[in-house]
């Protein structure tokens, strides 16, 4: 189909659905228990019902008809859930509304709290206390004391490395600590992730730090929203400074290394290839989360995120390799199988009591780049495994928000995303 007739046919399906949305009611937001010292062993009999009655209940919801592919043998976690990352609908879920510690994946919140804040050209000279409270054996990208670095730096190291050092120099730079975790809590809470409770901003372990499959997704759906996210989420590798020192001349140099991406289905391991259409998102470890991922990806057109939390086998990669299989299945029920739910907006575009009632609208985070685009163009993720070597991604420009008539209310459930990245080999 040529691109302009393309571009029509989704615009006129964006308005359909917008005037469709004119009969839905606004789904349910019951707030989640407060957050316990340690998650719970099972998961518990009732959880949040937001984005619907069916993902409050345990254990795999998912509607098997004719013609839907049975879910994939193998799927471990504790958690998981499958969602088309432009309407919203959750196409199968496992305790998606379990409250588990997030590792790293914490994290995503973190840069949706937080990139809109500086330009990536800023830069700041790092002193002792930035460093100070980073947990025993966390990971690290390498900053140095004395050191400047870019704003731009710093978020590849948080991206690519996980680095727990650039999270608390970012933090620092925004106030400190105490002020990033209650700013990510609010954040969370107006993504309507309510299962969510920082306690740190890195995800490190902590009584008390909990979000769920659900709310990762729905964060990482905010996240991806905004272009330097979608850039930074997809960086395979990358140059990152290293430490001024003095050469056998006496003078001072700074030389770079490379850094690489520790999501295993962007950058590929020996027992896992680089999955096609991966775009992103964010890994975590840690010995109370155990493994956590929520990736997305695009094939044909459609595009999903996966999450999945704490596989119970121990195989090496056993996140990803899940993930790749929860992907797979999605892909070809996409279309075919009836959802068991829906990701909600955020609360500043859901629909209030008395106003135009144009349903559940969806739009781009408050602030940053990448506003929210027409969809009119898929995601271009990654090659097939084994097309060549791959650098940084490139990131796309974001397209408008769709208004209607000139009103101020955003369009359906639908949230299109613009084209992430386009990771090309190098030459």
């Amino acid at each position: 189909m040529p691109a302009p007739k393309k571009t029509a046919r989704r615009s006129l399906l964006v308005t359909s659905a917008a005037l469709s949305s004119l009969a839905l009611a606004a789904p349910a937001a019951v707030a989640a228990p407060s957050p316990s010292a340690s998650p719970s062993a099972a998961p518990p009999a009732s959880m949040s019902t937001v984005g619907g009655a069916r993902l409050g209940k345990p254990g795999t919801q998912v509607n098997l008809a004719g013609g839907v592919p049975v879910l994939p043998k193998g799927v471990t976690a504790r958690s998981w859930i499958v969602a088309d990352a432009e309407t919203g609908d959750v196409l199968a879920a496992h305790n998606a509304h379990w409250r588990l510690a997030p590792a790293s994946t914490l994290k995503m919140l973190f840069a949706d709290t937080l990139l809109p804040k500086f330009p990536r050209t800023a830069t700041h000279k790092v002193v002792p206390s930035d460093l100070a409270g980073i947990g025993a054996g966390s990971s690290m990208v390498g900053i140095k004391e004395e050191e400047t670095y870019t704003v731009h730096d710093l978020w590849l190291g948080v991206f690519l490395r996980s680095g727990n050092d650039a999270v608390h120099v970012l933090s620092a730079m925004n106030g400190g600590v105490e002020n990033t975790v209650r700013e990510m809590n609010e954040h969370a809470e107006e993504l309507q992730a309510l299962d969510t409770h920082v306690v740190s901003p890195d995800g490190y372990d902590a009584e008390g730090q909990v979000s769920s499959a659900y709310d990762l997704t729905l964060i990482a759906r905010s996240g991806m929203q905004k272009e330097d996210f979608r850039e930074y989420a997809s960086t395979v590798t990358a140059k990152f400074p290293g430490e001024t020192k003095k050469n056998k001349k006496g003078k001072k140099v700074r030389k770079s290394f490379e850094i690489q991406n520790t999501n295993r289905l962007l950058a590929g391991d020996s027992d896992v290839p680089v999955y096609q259409g991966i775009a992103g998102v964010k890994n975590g470890n840690t010995t109370n989360a155990g493994a956590t991922f929520t990736g997305v990806a695009e094939r044909d057109g459609k595009v999903l995120l996966v999450t999945v939390m704490n596989p119970e086998e121990p195989g090496h990669n056993e996140v990803y390799k899940e993930t790749a299989r929860l992907f797979d299945w999605g892909f070809e029920a996409a279309g075919k199988v009836q959802p068991v739910g829906e990701l909600v907006p955020p609360r500043s575009q859901a629909p209030r009591p008395g106003a135009n009632p144009s349903g559940e609208a969806g739009g781009a985070g408050a602030g940053g780049k990448g506003t929210a685009g027409t969809g009119s163009q898929p995601v271009a993720g990654a090659p097939v495994a084994g097309s060549g070597g791959i650098g940084t991604a490139l990131g796309v420009i974001g397209g408008v928000l769709v208004l209607l008539a000139g009103g101020a209310f955003l369009v359906n459930r639908r949230w299109p995303l613009p084209d992430l990245v386009r990771r090309r080999p190098r030459p």
